[in-house]
């Protein structure tokens, strides 16, 4: 959970809009330009044991030519927040094993996007959680994604 915390780090800063705070930490010495293209302007709204909830506005550079957002960086949404719920304290990031999305609506520009992300189980190294995508003024689900991932299992020594 504290790895959660740290990976999806809470900043005290308070954001133009006064809404919850922005993940900041993704933007931090290390990450990669994808990884600031892709993640910058999501927000996390509350971290619990096998539960994650954050908010994310569609922003123009992840749209398509009709200003939706693009089902590209729901992918990458379902993997990041997926993955941030799984990962493991001292341990390497896990592998995405298997990646399933159903895209049920659209998801315009300026919208705002409530995503959370649940752990159904796990096995071993072996863990699987699934991330709903929805529209938070509507509640309309924009998409569901199943992810299993496989990483290393904490020592017990």
């Amino acid at each position: 959970m504290e790895k959660i915390m740290e990976y999806l780090q809470l900043s005290d800063e308070v954001v133009d809009d006064g809404e919850a705070p922005r993940v900041e930490e993704f933007l931090g010495e290390g990450k990669s330009f994808y990884e600031n293209f892709s993640l910058r302007g999501i927000r996390v709204n509350r971290v619990e044991p096998g539960f994650i909830s954050c908010s994310f506005k569609v922003p123009l550079r992840l749209t398509d030519r009709d200003k939706n957002l693009a089902n590209g960086a729901i992918a990458n949404l379902v993997d990041e927040v997926g993955g941030a719920l799984v990962h493991g304290e001292g341990l390497p990031m896990s592998v995405s094993v298997d990646m399933s999305i159903a895209f049920l609506s659209k998801a315009k520009l300026g919208e705002e996007l409530e995503i959370t992300s649940r752990l159904l189980g796990e096995r071993g190294g072996y863990k699987g959680t699934i991330v709903v995508v929805r529209n938070k003024m509507t509640g309309e689900i924009i998409a569901e994604g199943r992810h299993s991932m496989f990483g290393r299992q904490a020592s017990k020594l």
